[in-house]
């Protein structure tokens, strides 16, 4: 396919393990059909199927209601949409990721965030380090103990993972006992040693860190945090859109697939609030892609204790669709906007 629209847009996925495409599809949809009112268009790809002077990728017409398979040039840019840490992370990606800095294609977002790391780097910035959560990676079994006492109750997460996955809540339920919560389980210890004897494997394996508590705002009796969608704008970063997650069935986590439900920011809604939620955006965007290269988007889960104190708990590299239809449309904007303003300065 030759083509002489501007941007063309180049979006990577990776294959699933049946070897169909991965990705979200409703996305790439919205993606095309704002790009084409754009005088854009784009085209989904994996990196197996990248040449020296083409690409075959994936091209869908509005007009036909399917996709069609293509041979492309390369692109203006390169949206990363790889789903699997473990395939951005192969040879093949992280070869394919070289070639566009050779060929001074701009892509984002760069990578997954190690949620470690992520702690390190806000730690060490003069406003983020006011809203994250004491924080440790467990290695030894003493410091991880001396965690739990002062704090009381501790949440375990993988350093690795997103939506939720493998989370867990440790807390002291007696002088020795311990209860371990999971979004679909709780078990009881004796002891902190029986506890570390279980889960020591899993812990170091999948590099856990231990993260505070923090005692949560409530709405109608359940724990609620705030999901905030941010979008590069030039040289700043802005707030997109909030949405509100309430825990209903367990309250481990808010997420949806978990049991979340959805609430109006409207009910939570103030000027101040807002500014602050642009501070924060405007400061990790910048934070974000000085460590890691161009970060053009990201979502913040963010939580607001009883005694009226922020917290920031997580920053996700690879923001999904918003349930809230008006969140949605204003990603889509925002991202094709993008789209235009990088391949112009390209």
């Amino acid at each position: 396919m030759s083509t002489k629209v501007k941007p063309l847009v180049g979006i990577v996925t990776s294959r699933k393990s049946d070897g169909t495409i991965a990705g979200n599809g409703p996305l790439f949809i919205a993606i095309q059909k704002k790009l084409i009112s754009l005088n854009g268009i784009s085209f989904v790809f994996i990196p197996e199927d990248v040449e020296d002077e083409v690409i075959y990728g994936y091209v869908y017409s509005p007009e036909h209601n399917c996709w069609k398979k293509d041979c492309f040039p390369f692109p203006d840019l390169v949206y990363n949409r790889i789903p699997f840490r473990s395939s951005e992370k192969d040879e093949i990606s992280q070869r394919f990721f070289s070639l566009l800095k050779e060929k001074k294609i701009p892509f984002f977002n760069p990578c997954f965030i190690n949620k470690y790391e992520l702690y390190q780097l806000f730690k060490n910035d003069t406003i983020l380090k006011n809203y994250i959560p004491e924080t440790i990676l467990v290695s030894e079994p003493e410091d991880l103990f001396g965690f739990l006492m002062k704090f009381r109750s501790i949440y375990l997460k993988p350093a690795q993972s997103s939506k939720g996955k493998g989370i867990f809540r440790l807390r002291l339920a007696g002088p020795s006992k311990l209860k371990l919560e999971g979004i679909k389980r709780q078990e009881y210890y004796q002891s902190f040693e029986q506890f570390w004897m279980e889960w020591n494997r899993d812990l170091l394996r999948k590099s856990y860190l231990a993260q505070e508590e923090i005692d949560s705002s409530e709405y109608d009796g359940s724990r609620f945090d705030f999901r905030i969608l941010a979008h590069s704008h030039h040289e700043e970063y802005l707030l997109t859109g909030v949405g509100i997650r309430l825990s209903e069935q367990q309250d481990v986590t808010t997420h949806i697939p978990s049991g979340g439900k959805i609430l109006p920011y409207e009910l939570f809604q103030s000027k101040e609030q807002d500014e602050l939620f642009q501070t924060i955006v405007s400061n990790a965007g910048k934070v974000l892609s000085s460590h890691y290269g161009f970060f053009g988007e990201f979502t913040i889960d963010a939580g607001l204790s009883k005694n009226g104190r922020y917290y920031i708990y997580e920053v996700n590299s690879k923001p999904m669709s918003f349930d809230e239809a008006a969140i949605d449309e204003k990603k889509i904007e925002h991202l094709c906007r993008l789209f235009l303003n990088l391949s112009q300065n390209a």
